[in-house]
């Protein structure tokens, strides 16, 4: 990892979804409190397990986010674009990440520790507000894949009409 120029919020045309509707600022505020880093191709940006710091906005690059068995195997469950932002739920709810987050291409991110991304959005409820439907969104993602990744399996499961024995 390597620390990058600090490029504000306020021009960029990739502001994460949550922080794109904030007034210039609250902006200004946020440029702040975040630290600009750049990550080599394969780099680990955070574990599954592992303590949260706080959030990464991802600027550039792709990320893989997946998930460990109890037997060591990993389990992709979706590639994060620039725009995103990783480990907000962790660092809400001040548990560990859920999952290991890595690098797909050398990455552009932005981070923010957990007590100041705490302190913006105490002092900031529109941005407090849309972190809320963010993570509703989230949310509903899940169920979207655990609703078809349910609905493959019963097909997969259940005998065709040609094989049942009459």
């Amino acid at each position: 990892m390597e620390s990058a120029n600090h490029p504000s919020c306020l021009g960029c045309e990739l502001r994460p979804r949550v922080f794109c509707d904030l007034p210039p600022q609250a902006l200004r505020l946020f440029d702040q409190i975040k630290s600009i880093s750049e990550y080599a191709r394969g780099a680990t940006l955070f574990r599954e397990g592992h303590p949260t710091r706080g959030i990464y906005i991802l600027c550039r690059g792709r990320v893989r986010l997946s998930v460990s068995s109890d037997h060591g195997r990993r389990l992709l469950l979706r590639i994060a674009h620039p725009g995103e932002i990783l480990g907000m739920s962790a660092c809400l709810s001040g548990s560990s990440y859920e999952l290991t987050a890595e690098a797909l291409d050398p990455l552009q991110v932005a981070f923010i520790r957990r007590k100041e991304l705490l302190a913006f959005l105490r002092a900031h409820r529109e941005a407090c507000m849309q972190v809320i439907n963010l993570l509703s969104q989230d949310l509903h993602s899940a169920y979207e894949r655990v609703r078809t990744l349910g609905w493959s399996r019963s097909r997969a499961c259940t005998p065709s009409q040609s094989t049942r024995v009459q």
